[in-house]
């Protein structure tokens, strides 16, 4: 696979599974622009991934800012070839617990940013172009506490087979990655303070005997952003060691 003269785009590229598919992206000679909420965390993954990277910072939920980031593009590079919509946020809230407010920034973040994310994006994307979309199987597997965020994963499952027969004819391709357990920072935060004991249940439940890292997760991205997989359309892989699967 090569990404030379490719332009992609990674929103939440600045630590965990985003700035590791940048990495991916980057080593193989794409134009990677990352987005980030934080503009030192920005500055600090843009200096990781070498020269000709770009950071814009941004909030997907937010469309001024998903406009200011394709205007960018459109005024920098004419074009954008990749788009990975991986930015998203998650919480372990029960039930009985979950607010309003919990519920729309759930919302907000994974389903409305990564939507207009994609419908934005379209207009710079031409023939052979590739959005990637990370999603989890928590849409098909949502555990205890993770009803909502599941839900947010599974409606973007939805999301992609109804767009995919939307731009048939476009030559453009809508894929999902759906990762189990990641060893990143923000999983263990996510987990808090039975970190420890989540990982250890949830490197047993996988088939392989442990949980994820970062890197293979984007290499499953970019093979789907590659035009090796210019026949795979609407699909939803699971890199998980085989955990949603038996």
């Amino acid at each position: 696979m090569s990404f030379a003269n490719k332009v992609a785009i990674v929103t939440g590229g600045t630590s965990g599974i985003g700035l590791a598919v940048a990495q991916e992206l980057a080593s193989q000679n794409a134009k990677v622009i990352i987005t980030g909420r934080n503009r030192e965390k920005l500055d600090d993954a843009v200096a990781m991934l070498g020269s000709g990277a770009e950071g814009v910072q941004a909030e997907v939920s937010n469309l001024a800012d998903l406009d200011a980031l394709y205007a960018h593009v459109k005024q920098k590079h004419g074009r954008l070839d990749l788009l990975v919509a991986n930015a998203g946020a998650g919480e372990i809230v029960p039930l009985d617990a979950i607010t309003e407010d919990h519920f729309d920034r759930a919302f907000d973040s994974n389903v409305k940013g990564v939507t207009f994310a994609v419908q934005k994006a379209l207009p710079l994307m031409g023939k052979g172009g590739a959005i990637v979309i990370i999603g989890s199987t928590s849409s098909i597997q949502p555990g205890p506490g993770l009803s909502v965020y599941g839900g947010t994963k599974a409606a973007l499952r939805a999301m992609v087979r109804g767009w995919v027969t939307e731009i048939k004819g476009s030559c453009v391709r809508i894929n999902l990655v759906s990762p189990g357990p990641v060893d990143t920072a923000s999983l263990r935060s996510f987990l808090g303070d039975q970190a420890d004991e989540a990982l250890a249940y949830l490197a047993d439940r996988s088939t392989i005997g442990r949980i994820g890292r970062p890197e293979e997760i984007a290499r499953a991205v970019a093979f789907l952003g590659s035009d090796a997989a210019s026949y795979i359309n609407g699909t939803e892989l699971f890199a998980d060691g085989g955990a949603s699967q038996v």
